[in-house]
């Protein structure tokens, strides 16, 4: 990994992750999320709506942001 790429990077449950694309999802995944709770009607299953943003919201960042990883294997024969 290069200096410059650690920089941009954060550890994140044993996992290194680009702080620019973890805000993104993060802002995306709230506003999709909070749009649906606040989109229900008032007696009616807001957390229904809500996690159903969330999960739009999911699948929005997982088209947006690709995966930077590059899996390389090596024969130990």
């Amino acid at each position: 990994m290069s200096t410059e790429s650690k920089k941009e990077n954060v550890e994140v449950w044993e996992d290194f992750v680009n702080i620019k694309d973890l805000v993104w999802s993060l802002l995306i995944c709230s506003i999709t999320s909070l749009g649906g709770y606040l989109v229900a009607p008032e007696d009616q299953q807001p957390l229904l709506f809500g996690l159903v943003g969330a999960v739009l919201g999911f699948i929005i960042s997982t088209i947006i942001i690709k995966p930077k990883r590059q899996f390389s294997y090596t024969d130990e024969e």
